[in-house]
C-alpha cells in the first residue's frame, strides 16, 4: 500500500528525530487532585470551559519561562533559545498526526490558552479554517496527551528541531501514602523526551518538577 504524503512526512520527520537527537526519557506521577476539583468549580463558574490539557499548556508554559533551555534547538554546534514560547500540540487526524503550535504562550492567561487550543484544533480538523504557516512550522516545544484514549504512560519522539516534548497520559485513581496513611488520588504520568545535547538529566528533572509543581497546586493555575 502506498504511504499517503503526510505518512511520508510523518516517516521522515521521525527518522530524523532518532537518528540526530540522542533522546533520553525521565517520568514523573503529578497529583491532580486538588487541580480537578478546582476546575470543576472554575469551570461552573466561567464562560470558557478549561480542559486537562489546557492545564498542562499553560503549567508547561510558566516552566518554560523558568528553563528557557527547554524552549530552544541545537544547531551547528550552538544553542539557538527562542524569544517566543510556541506550543505545538499533537493532534491526531485521520490521515495521521500533525503538531501545530499555539503562538506567543508566553503572554497568554489560561483562558487565552484554552480559547486558543479549541480554535487550533478546530482548524487542524478542517473547521473554520485553515492553518498559518506559522502555526506549521513555528513550535518550539511540544505536548502530546494520550489520556483521552485510555493510554496511563507513554513516551513521544521530539518534534526536529525542538529540544524536548512532553508525554502525557489518563488521570486515573491511584492508591498514595500521605503522612502515613493510603488515600486515593487522582494521578497523572508525565514523561519529558529531551535531547541530550541540549541538557541533562539532572536538568530535565528540574523542568519537569516545575511542570509537575504548577499542576499539582490550582492556585498557580486559577488566580
Amino acid at each position: 500500500t502506498p504511504l499517503s504524503s503526510m505518512r511520508k512526512t510523518i516517516a521522515s520527520v521521525t527518522v530524523r528525530s532518532k537518528t540526530e537527537a540522542p533522546h533520553f526519557y525521565i517520568t514523573t506521577s503529578v497529583n491532580m487532585t486538588k487541580t480537578l476539583d478546582k476546575r470543576k468549580e472554575f469551570n461552573d463558574q466561567s464562560d470558557v470551559h478549561v480542559s486537562v490539557n489546557d492545564l498542562i499548556i499553560f503549567s508547561t508554559v510558566n516552566a518554560l519561562k523558568r528553563f528557557p533551555k527547554f524552549n530552544s534547538s541545537f544547531q551547528n554546534d550552538n544553542l539557538m533559545v527562542y524569544s517566543q514560547i510556541n506550543i505545538g500540540i499533537a493532534i491526531a487526524l485521520e490521515a495521521g498526526l500533525i503538531v501545530p503550535a499555539l503562538i506567543d504562550c508566553q503572554d497568554k492567561s489560561l483562558k487565552e490558552i484554552s480559547s486558543s487550543a479549541k480554535d487550533l484544533g478546530n482548524r487542524a480538523k478542517g473547521n473554520g479554517g485553515s492553518l498559518s504557516q506559522e502555526e506549521n512550522t513555528s513550535g518550539t516545544f511540544s505536548i502530546s496527551n494520550l489520556g483521552m484514549f485510555d493510554v496511563e504512560n507513554f513516551t513521544a519522539i521530539i518534534v526536529p528541531p525542538q529540544a524536548a516534548i512532553l508525554a502525557t497520559g489518563k488521570v486515573i485513581p491511584a492508591p498514595v501514602v500521605d503522612e502515613s496513611k493510603i488515600v486515593i488520588s487522582q494521578e497523572m504520568k508525565a514523561t519529558l523526551s529531551v535531547d541530550h545535547r541540549v541538557a541533562d538529566g539532572a536538568e530535565a528533572a528540574l523542568f519537569l518538577g516545575e511542570i509537575k509543581s504548577f499542576l499539582e497546586n490550582p492556585d498557580n493555575l486559577f488566580s
